[in-house]
């Protein structure tokens, strides 16, 4: 008999898995379970529907430090599938990929579709069967290989298992796995949005700066790079760095914390202050609200200085030293009060889920569970915005579909 393979989960780590499992062990019989309708959901919408396949960094020890957590681990897993391969991969199907000014990488045809097309279509290609709304229920070994229990009723066997299930918000979810020999991680998202309901900058909604520094008072927890104000709050990839890097931390305060923001993060107050008289003595017949020495929106600026207590009639040459030192602090050291969060729909990552102590690092199959295997966001791997989550999923699915069907090195415990 050809060796049995279920992958449980129609994600980008599935299929990559399921793909690389056939190319590697022709003669197998692949099945891809997904709950939903839909496979490679995903996939379809991320990167505003362009799909942000991963990010130019080809130095592996640099693209590692893009992870919050499983950086570890990961240092010796793209020695077997990294960035540079996957461009290639994707190359020798036919899709040629394009890097952005940040390093993002998309398919050259600026749709996702692009990508779903080229999974969907190599996976029928290989003859891998995917079935939708097909859920498992439960899971358990019994004695040769695997009992898989779907929702319908049905019931399947295999030889091996991949889960590749994506990340689960609550841990309840978890419950139909297989025990591990570590505990599994409890979930909390990352890479979210953070509301401000009293923000005297809510008006602003749709202005950004390309460069600031956010942080969470009370920790060491710092970001640097575009924000965005939004009609709840502040975005942008600052604050979905800072919610990635900080996730466990905000978690345990229920998301009601204290944020700061330099909105010139290349000055000091102190440098700032000196800024400002210096222009104020070049300047000093023009209106402090029209004259933006730094570059900002002028909307920005100009809440900047009301919320100061500066009149939109101040000239410079008037402005007192109390209102300037208090447009200074605005500048360098606004402080709001985050009372929540929300997701960051495109690109929605869970912290936590299948601790990487429970599994063969170089292999991703379960120690407690031989047969077993484990890839994508399920693993408590994270990374943030930029293509770097995509990335882990090319990695890990290729890490198990080159080792499903090897003899199990693993001992059960």
């Amino acid at each position: 008999m050809s060796l049995r393979i279920a992958v449980i989960g129609g994600g980008a780590a599935g299929f990559f898995g399921a793909i690389t499992a056939v190319e590697t062990y022709p003669g197998a019989t692949v099945t891809i379970l997904e709950k939903t309708r839909t496979v490679l959901n995903k996939v379809r919408i991320s990167g505003g529907g362009r799909c942000n396949v991963t990010h130019s960094c080809f130095d592996n020890r640099q693209l590692v430090k893009h992870y919050p957590r499983g950086e570890k681990a990961l240092r010796s897993l793209l020695n077997q599938f990294d960035a540079g391969d996957t461009v290639r991969w994707f190359e020798q199907k036919g899709i040629a990929l394009k890097t952005e000014a940040d390093g993002r990488m998309f398919p050259a045809t600026n749709t996702s579709e692009t990508i779903v097309d080229c999974l969907l279509n190599t996976a029928q290609r290989l003859g891998i069967q995917i079935r939708t709304s097909c859920g498992v229920s439960t899971l358990r070994p019994d004695g040769t290989g695997w009992q898989l229990q779907l929702l319908t009723g049905e019931t399947l066997y295999a030889d091996r298992v991949l889960i590749a299930t994506g990340g689960y918000p609550q841990r309840p979810s978890y419950d139909w796995f297989p025990d591990q020999t570590d505990e599994l991680i409890d979930p909390v998202p990352s890479l979210f949005t953070f509301n401000v309901p009293d923000n005297y900058l809510l008006p602003l909604a749709g202005v950004s700066v390309s460069d600031a520094a956010v942080s969470v008072v009370g920790t060491k927890q710092q970001q640097r790079g575009p924000l965005l104000v939004t009609h709840w709050g502040f975005s942008g990839p600052a604050v979905l760095r800072l919610s990635a890097w900080a996730a466990r931390d905000l978690a345990s305060v229920d998301y009601r914390f204290t944020l700061r923001i330099n909105w010139v993060p290349t000055l000091t107050e102190n440098e700032l202050r000196a800024a400002l008289q210096d222009f104020r003595q070049q300047n000093g017949r023009k209106q402090v609200s029209s004259q933006n020495p730094f570059g900002l929106p002028s909307r920005l600026w100009q809440a900047f200085v009301s919320e100061s207590g500066i009149e939109d009639s101040q000239r410079w040459a008037d402005l007192p030293a109390k209102p300037l030192n208090r447009l200074a602090e605005r500048l360098t050291n606004s402080q709001f009060g985050v009372a929540g969060k929300s997701t960051f729909k495109d690109e929605f990552v869970t912290c936590g889920g299948v601790p990487l102590s429970s599994l063969d690092v170089q292999t991703l199959e379960s120690k407690a569970q031989p047969g077993l295997f484990f890839a994508g966001e399920v693993l408590d791997v994270d990374g943030i915005t930029g293509g770097f989550n995509f990335q882990n999923a090319w990695t890990t699915g290729y890490v198990v579909g080159k080792h499903i069907g090897h003899e199990s090195t693993a001992v059960a415990e």
